[in-house]
């Protein structure tokens, strides 16, 4: 068993400086989660402590039944994958791969089917002969994930392993590690801060804002029911639209107004909430300019001028700013939509989110 699990764990600095206050969280044994957040939220330091990398201040953390607070790096059957590679530059892509299992005084014959096998796995048996350098960035991170292949590792750390790698690299790649994954059935830990990358490759996706979990979930659940709206905004692309508003009765339930929009909203709430002031979050690809849309829709409407229009394709990206709040909507290219012209677009009722303005928590 591989799983993982932190019990309260601390990391402090010695400037007094706490990044992490008290992680709670528990991995499965051969699951994919990531950890997702913006730049110091404290995602790299989690991984790092797995690793070893990073003293733990307070706290328990497990590999499995095994504590490892006080266990050295070399001995907790993990292998990490970095950003930069870290490839011997002077070594082929074989020695490269087989150095660890030299280290470890293992027969050459072992050696060489483990290599063999995981250059199968990852396409790189042409390469075996060539050096880093002849290498294109796609298979050098190939590379990397085959040294820590061979090992046979009971975890898989990746510490955003394809920030260097171009666009078309990265999906390729992203396809490559989650294959992966799937053949080796290890607890793969991933860290990036590319909210694409986590949607598309984790089982769960742990959102982490200044060292705290926000919310560990599926990627489904996580874009349909964000906790609150870090994470709604967090996850997405492009990013969620939140207007301010406040609640009204309609009829037996209640409605979010704003201007002369109302919407209704399905809210479970004890007591009366009538008045309370929220926020409304709504996707872009839940605003909608089709004809018969907006006939439905009623006072679910919105109108707006098109300040810009961005060409994605099958899609576009609409611009407008409603009361002072820049939106955007994302539609088919082929409605006839661009900038300057004023539109009704229509909000879909069904998929709004509530949050509390104070606590910006969700209102289920």
């Amino acid at each position: 068993m591989a799983g993982i699990t932190f019990k309260h764990v601390v990391k402090t600095y010695d400037n007094g400086v706490t990044v992490v206050p008290d992680l709670n969280l528990e991995i499965k044994d051969k699951e994919f989660v990531v950890l997702v957040g913006p730049s110091g939220c404290g995602k790299s330091t989690t991984l790092r402590m797995i690793a070893g990398l990073e003293t733990i201040s307070d706290g328990d953390l497990f590999i499995g039944d095994r504590r490892i607070n006080d266990v050295a790096p070399k001995n907790r059957n993990i292998a990490m994958v970095f950003q930069s590679y870290a490839l011997y530059p002077h070594m082929t892509v074989y020695k490269n791969m087989a150095f660890a299992l030299e280290l470890q005084k293992m027969p050459k014959k072992e050696i060489r089917e483990k290599v063999l096998e995981a250059a199968r796995i990852l396409e790189l048996e042409p390469y075996l002969d060539r050096k880093p350098k002849a290498l294109s960035g796609g298979q050098r991170q190939r590379v990397a994930l085959g040294r820590a292949m061979v090992r046979n590792p009971e975890v898989f750390l990746l510490d955003e392993p394809l920030s260097n790698l171009d666009a078309k690299l990265r999906t390729e790649m992203r396809s490559q590690i989650s294959s992966l994954h799937q053949k080796l059935q290890t607890t793969f830990v991933y860290v990036t801060h590319d909210q694409t990358e986590a949607m598309t490759m984790g089982d769960r996706i742990c959102v982490m804002r200044d060292g705290i979990i926000q919310q560990f979930d599926t990627p489904q659940n996580l874009y349909n029911n964000p906790c609150n709206m870090f994470v709604a905004g967090f996850i997405g692309s492009p990013q969620m639209n939140f207007i301010d508003a406040v609640i009204e009765k309609d009829g037996d339930g209640y409605a979010a107004v704003f201007g002369r929009t109302r919407v209704p909203v399905r809210l479970e709430t004890a007591g009366s909430i009538e008045g309370r002031q929220v926020v409304l979050g709504i996707r872009p690809e839940d605003l909608h300019i089709e004809k018969d849309f907006v006939a439905a829709a009623g006072n679910s409407t919105v109108t707006a001028e098109i300040t810009l229009d961005e060409m994605m394709g099958s899609e576009v990206y609409l611009y407008f700013t409603i009361d002072g709040k820049k939106m955007i909507a994302r539609v088919p290219s082929k409605l006839s939509a661009r900038m300057g012209e004023t539109v009704k677009f229509a909000l879909d009722s069904d998929a709004v989110h509530v949050f509390d303005k104070e606590t910006e928590e969700a209102l289920r």
